[in-house]
């Protein structure tokens, strides 16, 4: 692995942790020991750093759920593995990191709007058009609308105070997911999810 990327997955290590503002470019140069000189000769400042960070990490979870897309067996087998691929990359992190992104790295939130209101809506999309397809999700529902509904509702595990006393957010996110599916699922995707969590559970 380049210095680069071990770099990158140092910061992504702290920001998930603790956000980006309250992680200086001392600590990543203490935690990985070496000089903040060296940092610095990879990226410019601490906003370029971020911003590559992120970058690379939405990179990876595109790949992921490209990936995910290819192996699965239908639409809601789809679902299911971005869940546990999400369980994964998501697992311990603070919802803070994007709302410092928003206040403190522009640049690097903007990477953020762009992969939510473009890739993802563009993945769930295309997941809903291939259930209809597939006859696993009802004909008649409103694609446009619930493109936009779960857009945001994957939004919301970074948002910590809309379910108080929820100390896993991955968790808010499969159960709003289970929920989104048995909603347009038709009789044969209802018992797909079925089969699915008990799959799922049996892990």
């Amino acid at each position: 692995m380049e210095v680069q990327e071990r770099i990158m997955d140092t910061a992504f290590g702290l920001f998930r942790q603790f956000g980006t503002r309250s992680i200086t470019m001392d600590d990543i140069a203490e935690r990985m020991g070496i000089s903040k000189k060296t940092l610095y000769a990879h990226f410019t400042d601490k906003d370029d750093m971020v911003c590559q960070t992120i970058g690379r990490f939405i990179n990876i979870i595109i790949e992921d759920c490209i990936e995910d897309r290819k192996k699965s067996k239908d639409a809601i087998d789809e679902l299911f593995l971005v869940m546990d691929m999400l369980d994964r990359r998501l697992r311990n992190m603070n919802p803070v990191i994007l709302l410092d992104l928003q206040k403190f790295h522009s640049k690097a939130y903007q990477l953020f709007l762009d992969y939510r209101n473009n890739t993802l809506a563009t993945m769930i999309r295309e997941n809903m058009e291939r259930g209809i397809s597939e006859k696993v999700y009802r004909p008649d529902i409103d694609i446009k609308i619930l493109t936009q509904y779960r857009i945001y509702a994957c939004m919301i595990c970074f948002q910590p105070e809309v379910f108080p006393g929820a100390n896993d957010m991955n968790k808010v996110q499969k159960v709003l997911l289970e929920n989104f599916l048995y909603g347009v699922a038709s009789v044969k995707g209802y018992q797909l999810i079925e089969e699915y969590k008990q799959l799922s559970q049996n892990k």
